[in-house]
């Protein structure tokens, strides 16, 4: 993991009442809805779901209003998930709504920065990358979308990785506000 205390949009986050975080691929169908999923999962476990808000979002059309993938949704249903978001697009508002914006891969982050206002709100783009921990290896959430099983079920577990840590991150910053 890189020294993502440093990041200027964690730093950002300390003292925040509500901690605002998007996550984002490119269908928004498999990867952000899942780390949607999982995130919202671990601040509930933690008694913190008032305390957060968490969306994902798509760089492409291609699925408004749709179901995640029915396959991610049955992986995740055996980890005890459920994924119920609807597809959307990221919309410049998105930069202006939310803390941290979680891009899957450099492609998508490349594409985020197209529609970020102003440099101030690309600062908001931290790659889910940068959160990893037991997986430092992997330098993007690859796309389960043309893969088989296992390729949904590592993308679960590097999202888990990546979220716990993300969500460690945060409070530790703003427990030392």
């Amino acid at each position: 993991m890189n020294n993502i205390e440093s990041i200027k949009a964690i730093s950002c986050l300390k003292g925040k009442e509500k901690i605002k975080v998007l996550f984002v691929c490119l269908g928004n169908i498999c990867r952000s809805p899942a780390a949607e999923g999982i995130m919202r999962s671990i601040v509930e476990e933690h008694g913190e779901a008032d305390c957060w808000e968490i969306d994902s979002a798509g760089t492409g059309n291609y699925h408004i209003g749709e179901l995640p993938d029915n396959r991610m949704r049955i992986h995740a249903r055996r980890r005890g998930l459920e994924l119920q978001h609807h597809c959307r697009q990221v919309t410049t508002d998105d930069f202006y709504e939310f803390d941290l914006i979680v891009p899957m891969d450099a492609s998508n982050e490349t594409n985020l920065k197209r529609v970020s206002p102003s440099e101030e709100c690309d600062e908001k783009i931290v790659p889910m990358a940068q959160f990893f921990n037991r997986f430092a290896h992997f330098d993007h959430v690859p796309d389960p979308y043309y893969s088989g099983a296992e390729g949904f079920e590592r993308v679960l577990d590097l999202l888990q990785d990546g979220c716990e840590t993300l969500f460690n991150i945060i409070k530790t910053n703003n427990t030392n506000a």
